[in-house]
């Protein structure tokens, strides 16, 4: 299995979330928005000087770093 960032994908392409990266405060809150493993994420758009970036989970869209999607490892769908 080969995993890539969160923050790798293209908009349009999804992946299926596999795990988080860390143990803290950062870790917890992005588990909390539905970014946990198994959920499948896809990548809606990034603004224009691109960060932030949008992402849609679980029937929702939320918008995180690239900082913060770095930490996210997915599985291409």
């Amino acid at each position: 299995m080969v995993t890539i960032t969160l923050s790798e994908l293209q908009a349009g392409q999804a992946g299926t979330i596999v795990s988080i990266e860390g143990n803290d405060s950062v870790a917890a809150r992005l588990m909390e928005m539905g970014l946990i493993p198994g959920e499948l994420v896809q990548m809606v758009g990034q603004a224009p000087l691109g960060d932030p970036v949008e992402y849609e989970v679980v029937g929702y869209r939320l918008s995180l770093r690239r900082v913060e999607a770095r930490r996210v490892r997915v599985e291409r769908a």
